[in-house]
């Protein structure tokens, strides 16, 4: 018997499943499954594409692809122990196993584990009943989760009976089977910002999956922030609730388990009524934490979000009694979150009305689109499609990079342990100058592209694979190129993306030569009557006979008398203009001199008849003045 039957999610079904909290809720849900394709490359009986549905565990290659050589064990096929063989032997030209075992009689996981200790690379389940693809789960969350499902590290998925059964014909007549699996479309690439959520429940004593969330928060924080504060992505949280049946709303357990009146509901965290915290206590501090987040993104800073429930967890854990409103307040105290915003925008919990917040979050429950509804905790939505694999840093980063258009990934998504630099094999197969270490390859998350490059300013134009045309810049556009007597000369042209063009003066092919022409004997220039021409490099001298002047853009000779005339006429006006102003100077200078001996000699006469004792002071006067 299949063990975890009930995580089987059918695609576009419709799946009905019972909520026990010790009152019932019946709820029906339409699950979407999240698919990649196989192509078979050999034999060429079986070539083609297949779909196949991506398990929810392990480690998925979001955005990337595998190739593969399909191995079916000899013995234990349903693969619920371990292998006895070792699938590392059964490589064929360094390919990588992908080994193919049967559904049934144990867990999905299990099977995958025990494959990946014997050496698999990844898993195909070859499904036993003719149906529509559905979604390999972990085992069941009320039993103790096994050790070995954090340790899955491969990736994995269910085909078709159909597929498996060709596939095990094929083997068994002998014929090597190879594969490329291919997550590059498993995730939408529209653009350039990936928008994804995060359905999460604040409860911290729910298990391995409450300490799977509250240790994925804290790893993830940093990268999350990153790219949210550099406009990479939009973010989201979300948490689940359920509603209380109205004949049940007045009822011990829904009192216990819920708000406003059994609208908003969330399971005992220790599943026993008596001790510890209640589920409304959980769909407090749910809707506690969707708070911060308005208020954060009301302030623009909505990554505040990852710091408040990284350290509420580390803080006001449940197992330390610290699970309230108390601590919660301690914690936007230290963040400085406005307490009373917060306070404000999550009412009244005893109300019997609609909280707007929680009414939403039980809306975006229900699956739209391409997106199926979701239903269990924790869940990750990328671009509208729900992520499948383990919750670990890592494999979440690659999932997020695989949604960005090709070419518009963060820096974070082509750092080393994310994704592999194609372009530093081979260069990529791209063109390249490695005289200048110019290069056409350009890294992506997906892999790389071919694209010339833009050097210095200028773009270049090409293929990108064999050829890269460039500018003047580097290697001179691969244009001639000459210097003599200081005086360099280039066909190469800035202004133009491509070709070569000898510059005036010169002829040629502009790419091994450019001669010198002569203008002067191919009569190019210099061809007045009064012109001596004499060639130069790149060009040419042109002199006139006598006192005549050359003008080159006219090739002509003109007189230089007419200038003469005009300099000789200007000359004179200034010194006639200078001998006035002289003259006219000369002239005030000697009638100020005469007048002023004159008046010497008058006094000097007048003072032989006037009285001696004025005498003294005549001659002071005139002492006064010489």
């Amino acid at each position: 018997m299949e063990r975890n039957w009930r995580h089987a999610r059918h695609f576009e079904g419709v799946v009905c499943y019972m909520l026990l909290t010790l009152f019932t809720v019946h709820v029906c849900g339409k699950f979407v499954v999240e698919k990649n394709s196989i192509s078979v490359t050999s034999p060429d009986s079986l070539k083609g594409v297949y779909d196949s549905a991506i398990g929810n565990f392990g480690l998925p290659e979001y955005g990337g692809t595998m190739a593969g050589m399909v191995v079916y064990p000899k013995d234990g096929a349903k693969a619920c122990k371990s292998f006895s063989e070792s699938f590392k032997k059964a490589t064929s030209g360094g390919l990588p196993s992908v080994v193919l075992v049967d559904r049934g009689d144990c867990y999905f996981a299990l099977k995958v584990w025990n494959a990946q200790n014997a050496g698999a690379a990844a898993v195909l389940v070859a499904d036993d009943r003719s149906e529509a693809l559905i979604t390999m789960d972990s085992p069941e969350e009320g039993n103790a989760t096994p050790d070995y499902l954090d340790n899955i590290t491969i990736p994995s998925a269910l085909i078709e009976k159909k597929f498996g059964d060709s596939l095990k014909k094929a083997l068994g007549s002998g014929d090597m089977v190879n594969i490329n699996l291919d997550w590059r479309e498993s995730l939408p690439h529209p653009d350039d910002r990936v928008e994804y959520e995060f359905w999460t429940n604040s409860n911290d004593e729910c298990g391995s999956k409450c300490d799977t969330q509250v240790e994925f928060v804290k790893n993830f924080k940093g990268a999350a922030q990153i790219m949210e504060q550099g406009g990479y992505t939009l973010f989201t949280p979300h948490y689940i609730t359920w509603y209380c049946p109205q004949a049940f709303t007045l009822s011990k357990q829904c009192k216990s388990q819920c708000i406003n009146h059994g609208r908003y509901c969330a399971p005992d965290p220790e599943q026993d009524f008596t001790v510890g915290y209640d589920g409304k206590d959980v769909v407090a501090e749910n809707l506690r934490q969707l708070c911060v987040f308005k208020i954060a993104t009301d302030i623009q800073k909505p990554w505040i979000w990852w710091d408040y429930v990284t350290d509420f967890q580390i803080r006001c854990p449940m197992k330390d009694k610290k699970y309230n409103q108390d601590c919660a307040e301690e914690v936007m105290k230290s963040l400085e979150l406005p307490i009373d915003k917060i306070r404000d925008c999550m009412g009244n919990p005893e109300a019997d009305e609609d909280n707007p917040f929680l009414k939403a979050e039980q809306e975006a429950q229900v699956g739209h689109d391409s997106r199926g509804d979701v239903t269990i905790l924790p869940t990750l939505v990328i671009n509208n499609r729900q992520y499948r694999g383990k919750l670990d840093k890592g494999a979440v980063l690659k999932a997020i990079c695989s949604g960005f258009q090709e070419k518009t990934e963060p820096p974070v998504c082509l750092s080393d342990g994310i994704e592999t630099n194609e372009c530093l094999t081979n260069n990529g197969g791209c063109w390249t100058n490695p005289k200048t270490n110019v290069t056409a390859c350009k890294d992506t998350f997906r892999g790389r592209v071919c694209e010339c490059p833009l050097v210095q300013g200028v773009q270049f134009q090409g293929d990108g694979y064999n050829n890269c045309e460039g500018r003047c810049k580097i290697e001179n556009g691969g244009c001639w190129q000459s210097t003599q007597d200081g005086n360099t000369f280039s066909a190469c042209l800035d202004t133009e993306l491509k070709g070569c063009q000898c510059p005036n003066g010169f002829r040629g092919d502009g790419i091994q030569n450019c001669d010198d022409v002569d203008e002067c004997k191919e009569k190019l220039a210099c061809q007045c009557q009064e012109c001596t021409c004499k060639n130069k490099w790149g060009g040419y001298d042109c002199q006139c006979q006598g006192d005549l002047l050359y003008i080159k853009e006219q090739d002509t000779c003109i007189s230089k008398k007419a200038s003469a005339s005009k300099v000789s006429w200007t000359v004179a006006l200034i010194v006639l203009a200078g001998l006035a102003v002289a003259g006219i100077a000369g002239y005030a200078v000697y009638k100020y001199r005469l007048r002023s001996y004159m008046d010497s000699e008058i006094r000097a006469i007048m003072a032989q008849y006037m009285p001696l004792d004025s005498q003294s002071d005549v001659h002071q006067h005139l002492n006064e003045d010489v």
